[in-house]
């Protein structure tokens, strides 16, 4: 009986070695950031970056800055006032990266914003996650 119990002792002592050895290995793992700001020379603006995660995470969606009555518009959802009241879109000049363009509002039509300045027609803008995307440029949450 004695000597089953010490073989039981053993299988558990070697099965925990394993375990904290699992522990570490996961650990040390190096973490990859859901997102990376880099300054724009010469600017103050950055290029935000978010890894596919990232993206999926907060449901990250785009439209086409658009044109109506030779206008540019947006969907009102790409909209992010800052914290003097200007107003700004965030540009996707490549897949997963978001640069902030300010915009000036000639006039909002329920879900349609028309611009009086903006980036050209055809551009990439973010228009869901906006709110997290500028959080992401400037550190808020984090």
């Amino acid at each position: 009986m004695q000597h089953k119990n010490i073989w039981m002792v053993l299988v558990l002592v070697f099965a925990g070695i394993q375990l904290s050895a699992c522990q570490k290995t996961a650990a040390e793992r190096p973490t990859e950031h859901p997102v990376t700001v880099e300054l724009i020379e010469g600017s103050e603006l950055s290029r935000v970056f978010l890894t596919e995660k990232a993206m999926e995470r907060l449901a990250v969606r785009t439209d086409k800055v658009g044109e109506a009555r030779s206008q540019k518009t947006v969907p009102y959802s790409a909209l992010i006032y800052d914290t003097h009241g200007k107003t700004w879109v965030y540009t996707s000049p490549q897949e997963r990266m978001f640069v902030r363009h300010q915009v000036t509002v000639d006039r909002i039509e329920g879900d349609l914003v028309y611009l009086s300045e903006g980036p050209p027609s055809g551009t990439v803008v973010a228009s869901v996650a906006v709110a997290e995307i500028y959080g992401a440029e400037f550190g808020i949450g984090h």
